[in-house]
């Protein structure tokens, strides 16, 4: 897939599930447990030891099975790593436009993090393809939906807080998709090897964004 091609799957897709875990022997179990549970754009950080080979890993074997990306990219230097290990999509927590710069230059999705309507704006405009609101959780479905008001033009990936819960209400409020961490990942599960329970809970994600859209 290109570059448009990919970012038509994330945003019809919906739904970003981010592997942040402190123990990197199991990323590929967790990769291929979410899968088959339907999520099917995985963001693996960059802070989880061996994130880059799981990345390369999968990006060999699967192609364009899933979209993969990597996170928690602060620095160019990271980013390009991660490019090289065969990430199609790059995401901060925070706004550096260098890293941006990057990603443009190799037609790589780019996803940075932003908070305040400044921040936002200023993200979009160094070349975003989204913007990650994060933390998501300080002002819920109604920050977004209020962020969306004068800034309809703008694509917006809540995240941090979103569950099960909630996940309604954000894609009512306008978000062009979630991203969900340890809610979805979830270490009880990972830590007990129970993969189907963790195949079960993406499968929850998934449907509930599917629902959330035909409302």
């Amino acid at each position: 897939m290109n570059k448009e091609e990919q970012l038509r799957f994330m945003l019809d897709h919906g739904l970003v599930a981010i592997v942040r875990i402190k123990e990197p022997s199991e990323l590929i179990r967790i990769a291929e447990a979410i899968e088959a549970g339907g999520v099917r754009v995985i963001e693996f950080t960059t802070n989880t030891p061996n994130a880059l080979d799981a990345i390369s890993q999968l990006s060999r074997e699967w192609g364009d099975r899933i979209l993969l990306g990597a996170g928690t990219v602060l620095d160019p230097e990271t980013g390009r790593a991660a490019l090289l290990a065969g990430a199609q999509f790059l995401v901060a927590p925070n706004l550096n436009p260098a890293v941006i710069e990057l990603a443009r230059r190799y037609s790589k999705i780019v996803v940075p993090g932003a908070l305040t309507p400044t921040e936002i704006v200023a993200a979009w405009e160094c070349g975003a393809d989204v913007v990650k609101v994060f933390p998501a959780s300080l002002g819920g479905p109604q920050y977004i939906k209020d962020i969306l008001g004068p800034l309809s033009h703008i694509r917006l990936l809540p995240t941090g807080g979103v569950n099960l819960e909630n996940i309604s209400a954000f894609m009512a409020a306008g978000a062009s998709a979630v991203a969900v961490g340890s809610n979805l990942t979830d270490p009880k599960l990972i830590k007990a090897g129970n993969w189907a329970g963790l195949t079960e809970l993406a499968r929850r994600f998934a449907e509930a964004v599917r629902q959330a859209r035909q409302k």
